[in-house]
């Protein structure tokens, strides 16, 4: 291998290691819902290259309002999705959207953009 072999070599190995480790090892943002004096379990979640927070902490068997401010218009993060509650909402640009549910079981349920690529999870207890 000549000089310039090497260097792609471990530039393309370091960009892989960095790719791997942001979407596997990377530390979460928790936050645990606030009650509103109505009993609904409240959440403001900032959507920017990512969910800020990625994971909520919501108790089981009372209404939770997910409120996503979408902080950019990267086409990757226009939509949420849901799939254990059967929920796909639009997140518009510079706006926020609210997502309602109930979970009525405990457990770890993740959240999608529609691509996949943006994850966060609901952790119900």
């Amino acid at each position: 291998m000549d000089t310039t072999q090497l260097v792609v070599t471990f530039t393309v190995t370091g960009l892989i290691s960095f790719v791997v480790w942001f979407f596997f090892f990377a530390p979460h943002r928790v936050a645990t819902a606030v009650s509103t004096s109505a009993g609904v379990q409240q959440v403001d979640i900032t959507v920017k290259g990512g969910y800020s927070p990625d994971v909520i902490e919501v108790e089981r068997g009372k209404p939770v309002q997910l409120n996503f401010y979408r902080d950019e218009e990267n086409s990757c993060s226009e939509e949420i999705l849901f799939p254990d509650f059967s929920i796909r909402r639009d997140l518009p640009a510079f706006q926020t959207t609210a997502v309602e549910l109930l979970p009525q079981q405990a457990g770890q349920f993740e959240f999608t953009c529609g691509m996949h690529m943006l994850r966060g999870s609901l952790v119900v207890k």
